[in-house]
């Protein structure tokens, strides 16, 4: 490379870094824009006709034009074809298109609108609202829509089971646990609000007898699904008798359960139960099924932490419109923020590190929350979760991001609190070597049978990207191949190959982001780069590389595995390729150096930042347009555009080359010492 285009790159990282320090908030943390698909808008107002508080004022006092917004949030977000999907370019989506037209009819949107005739042409033409999935039919029973036939039956005893049964709540994914308690009440109350006919959707569904009958959506062998339906229908038949005889001290167990995690403050803070969407709307469901006032302080929390996640927005027409996050993303994006400066060569002398460290180091949960049901708990042990609070439910993937973060900031408190985070780590590892994200587990493939499962995430088993981004950590405090815990965990990561060389992305879209996660993680910790294994990944990502250096790849690949590697090209993705085939290949390879280059000349000036076509989403000059998705909540069913993924990883991977080039950390001393602390837009 010559010396102009490396001084390009270098003023390029320079910009970048000018732009990351710029949404960098007072308190030393980031918290970027957590996009999801429209199901967030039309669940929430669906939500508020289950509960009758359509017409009520908001928990701020605000009334109804609220949902009159969010409303133009969901309209906004149609295809021309009538349709709504799960990420731009995906297919139809039949689930999000009915909730997507109810929701607008209950909103008074005129069945014959054009926008509402396409809708139900999409939906019939597609099979019909009886092919919903199973979550969707929870707020349709609950509006009177379906029979609750149609539901699958989840009991509140599920709650006493004794821990070695197979379907104890500690063998099931840490989100499904917060989703399905709240649901069981809502399955045992039957909460159903009467609507009149005029306000229904029949003329969504094709077969009127099969949209009142459990549907198969669920992939499972005959067998197992003969078992589960007869056990769904003895659930059923007892359900009018009031249950097993431990339904009442199921109900008292489910309610003292969900209350625990719900939102508090102190050691347990949490804002709403799980801090995540779905079961702070279920919550609000359940509880007022069991007579609980809206008054109540409980509920009005929970009002209150649910409508953060508002976003207020404009449409393409300048229409003032309300957005929703799934949730807040604060410890990971400030955690990757960090570890993104670090590898600029800043430390804690730096003042935008030092702010992030001690940011982090404040949110530090030494609490014990669910995952300590199958770990040893050591009192020297830290973790870090997601959000802002969410103490039962630390993870993995942040606690090694900010324990690789800190670490590298130096100074004797981030490291020691690093230290502990590592050992969290440790004890969190799965006997198959690998790593899932919220708990210490073991695979059991029949729980993914359970008529309730087709959200695709009933567990949390081992993924390769997690295993992977554990060891790149452990190699920051000294781990390498000679240690039994990365040598079991390289051979988990082994293991999960697929034959063309590349990893599932279970965290992220999806091959290039698995096979970043996966791969350089090993190396790190010693895997020699000219193994087999290793040089087929590579020879995979060149093949998928585009032919002007960058990478894309497509949610499509989850369901079509053949467009691996396919897509159209984007910043995260481009950096998570160059990163990867750096440690593979060097810094001087064409590939590596195509891909920091296209990172360099697709980087916003100041005029196509202040351009609206160029720059629909606002982005500062310096960071990189990018309106895909190219993150993964369930895969096959929601996915999400993490909005600062554009910017601090392409710091990373160019960040790395340089280092790699000139031998030395690429910031120079007056970069160093500029802080440019200003609160977030």
């Amino acid at each position: 490379m010559t010396t102009e285009n490396t001084d390009r790159l270098q003023s390029a990282l320079q910009n970048a870094i000018g732009a990351l320090r710029r949404l960098q908030a007072d308190d030393g943390s980031w918290c970027g824009i957590l996009e999801g698909d429209s199901i967030l808008e039309s669940e929430y107002l669906l939500m508020k006709f289950i509960l009758a508080q359509e017409d009520q004022p908001m928990v701020d006092g605000r009334g109804r034009e609220v949902l009159e917004r969010i409303a133009a949030g969901l309209r906004s977000q149609q295809r021309a074809d009538g349709s709504w999907g799960q990420y731009p370019g995906s297919g139809m989506d039949i689930s999000a298109t009915v909730k997507g037209y109810f929701a607008l009819k209950l909103m008074g949107d005129d069945v014959d609108a054009p926008h509402m005739a396409a809708a139900r042409e999409q939906v019939l033409a597609n099979g019909g609202a009886e092919r919903c999935n199973s979550f969707s039919n929870f707020y349709l029973a609950c509006l009177g829509q379906v029979s609750w036939n149609a539901v699958p039956s989840i009991p509140p005893e599920i709650v006493l089971l004794p821990r070695w049964f197979y379907f104890h709540l500690s063998k099931i994914s840490a989100w499904t646990r917060t989703m399905i308690l709240p649901l069981s009440i809502v399955t045992t109350k039957r909460p159903t609000r009467d609507l009149p006919d005029r306000l229904g959707i029949d003329e969504l569904y094709i077969d009127h007898h099969a949209r009142h009958r459990l549907s198969d959506t669920v992939e499972a062998p005959a067998g197992w699904r003969l078992f589960f339906r007869t056990v769904d229908r003895c659930l059923k038949w007892l359900h009018p008798l009031g249950g097993t005889p431990l339904r009442g001290v199921a109900m008292r167990r489910t309610v003292d359960w969900i209350l625990r995690r719900a939102s508090q403050d102190g050691p347990a803070a949490t804002d709403g139960l799980g801090a995540i969407f779905p079961p702070m709307v279920y919550l609000q469901i359940a509880l007022k099924s069991m007579g609980w006032r809206r008054d109540d302080p409980v509920l009005q929390r929970a009002e209150r932490d649910l409508d953060d996640f508002f976003l207020d927005q404009f449409d393409d027409q300048g229409g003032e419109i309300i957005r929703i996050q799934p949730c807040f993303s604060p410890v990971w994006d400030t955690g990757i923020a960090l570890y993104a400066l670090t590898e600029c060569g800043l430390d804690e002398h730096d003042p935008s590190v030092r702010a992030a460290a001690d940011w982090l180091r404040s949110k530090e949960c030494t609490f014990k929350g669910d995952w300590s049901d199958c770990v040893q708990v050591n009192e020297t042990m830290g973790s870090w979760y997601f959000e802002y609070h969410n103490a039962w439910y630390p993870d993995v993937d942040d606690t090694a991001m900010v324990a690789m973060g800190l670490h590298r900031a130096g100074g004797r408190d981030n490291v020691e609190a690093g230290d502990r985070g590592v050992k969290w780590l440790l004890a969190m590892q799965n006997s198959d070597g690998g790593w899932a994200a919220f708990d210490r587990t073991t695979h059991r493939q029949i729980l993914e049978y359970i008529p309730f499962a087709d959200h695709n995430a009933m567990q949390d088993p081992s993924c390769p990207d997690i295993t992977g981004r554990i060891l790149e950590c452990l190699s920051w405090h000294g781990f390498t191949t000679d240690d039994p815990i990365v040598q079991r965990a390289v051979s988990y990561v082994h293991r999960q190959q697929t034959e063309e060389g590349a990893w599932f992305g279970r965290w992220g879209v999806n091959y290039i982001y698995g096979t970043w996660q996966a791969l350089v993680g090993p190396i790190r910790c010693g895997v020699d780069p000219s193994e087999d294994w290793v040089q087929r990944a590579g020879a995979w990502l060149r093949s998928v590389q585009h032919p002007d250096g960058s990478f894309g790849e497509s949610p499509d690949s989850y369901l079509d595995p053949s467009t691996k590697g396919q897509g159209p090209s984007t910043a995260s993705q481009t950096a998570w390729g160059a990163m990867t085939m750096q440690a593979i290949f060097g810094h001087e390879d064409e590939g590596v150096r195509r891909a920091v280059e296209w990172l360099a000349s697709s980087q916003l000036t100041e005029a196509e930042a202040a351009d609206p076509i160029v720059n629909p989403d606002g982005d500062l000059p310096g960071s990189w347009s990018e309106p895909w998705f190219t993150g993964t909540g369930f895969p096959k069913v929601f996915y999400l555009r993490y909005h600062m993924y554009r910017l601090y990883f392409p710091i990373m991977a160019v960040s790395r080359w340089l280092s790699a080039h000139r031998g030395t950390p690429p910031i120079e001393p007056l970069m160093r010492m500029e802080p440019k602390l200003t609160t977030s837009p």
